[in-house]
């Protein structure tokens, strides 16, 4: 199904044939792909094919979290590699936002010791759920169908409960003009709250995140710490939110810094097995 988004973010509509041909699946498969989509309301089904539904200028679809999966995931697996060596290891308070990105953290997360990790994501908690060195804490709330997010009041005061030492946030657009922004006004607020109770935010977003604005702000430029992203993130736009005081890493595979012998965080570097975070400029 993410393919039909794909084709359709190209051209605005296409033809069952024309999908069936490309995608080489039966006719009966693209319908029922169609159907699925539409009842998603990612696209309008027309007589022979689909068209995307009609947003406007500045703001973009929502895909759900099981499609956003299949997105970019190279990049996510390095940014979340370099996310994770950036926290200490040690007592320490994390909480973690919705994402497939922060779910990787998460994952990578899992095996320290004296880590309290606190979400609203149910995909996250369910990846940290048999981990018996972590203390866990699951937020109360309202879920949201294409994040397994939980958010609303009851996930907010949860989060101003609390005293967090570094909140590792996932994004759908980050400015140096805007900050971080998400699709959904309730998510944001959420976040926002997740955010305001931190010591440190780190901001996790593949490089097609960056000079992206979408609905709804989730934080200022100024309340993130860390942006940690790949390297096909738009370089001025990345300039821009460095000159405004937030530290831009760049995570790279570790053939591309092997001789490095260390990352931006001053960690031992072990390139047989490491992924660095390295400042951007």
């Amino acid at each position: 199904m993410l393919s039909i988004i794909e084709r359709l973010t190209e051209s605005g509509s296409l033809t069952l044939e024309g999908l069936s041909g490309e995608l080489r699946v039966s006719p009966a498969t693209i319908r029922r792909d169609l159907a699925d989509l539409e009842d998603q309301q990612l696209l309008r089904r027309t007589h022979g094919g689909a068209r995307l539904i009609e947003v406007g200028h500045d703001i973009e679809i929502e895909l759900p979290v099981q499609l956003k999966d299949g997105q970019f995931r190279e990049a996510k697996r390095l940014i979340a590699r370099a996310t994770a060596r950036l926290i200490r290891p040690g007592r320490h308070v994390v909480a973690i936002g919705g994402g497939t990105t922060t779910t990787e953290v998460a994952r990578l997360l899992s095996t320290r010791h004296d880590f309290t990790i606190v979400t609203n994501s149910l995909t996250t908690a369910t990846q940290l759920a048999a981990r018996p060195t972590l203390r866990v804490i699951m937020t109360g709330g309202v879920m949201r169908p294409h994040s397994h997010e939980l958010v609303g009041v009851l996930a907010e005061n949860t989060f101003q409960a609390i005293n967090i030492g570094t909140a590792v946030l996932g994004v759908d657009g980050m400015t140096a003009v805007r900050g971080a922004t998400t699709h959904d006004e309730t998510e944001a607020r959420t976040n926002g709250a997740m955010v305001g109770h931190a010591q440190r935010v780190i901001v996790v977003a593949d490089g097609s995140k960056i000079g992206r604005v979408t609905l709804a702000s989730v934080a200022g430029i100024d309340r993130i710490d860390d942006l940690v992203t790949d390297s096909s993130a738009d370089v001025g736009e990345l300039e821009a939110i460095r000159a405004a005081g937030t530290r831009v890493h760049i995570a790279d595979s570790p053939s591309s810094r092997s001789r490095s012998g260390g990352d931006a965080a001053g960690y031992p570097f072990n390139p047989e097995t490491d992924i660095v975070a390295t400042n951007c400029f």
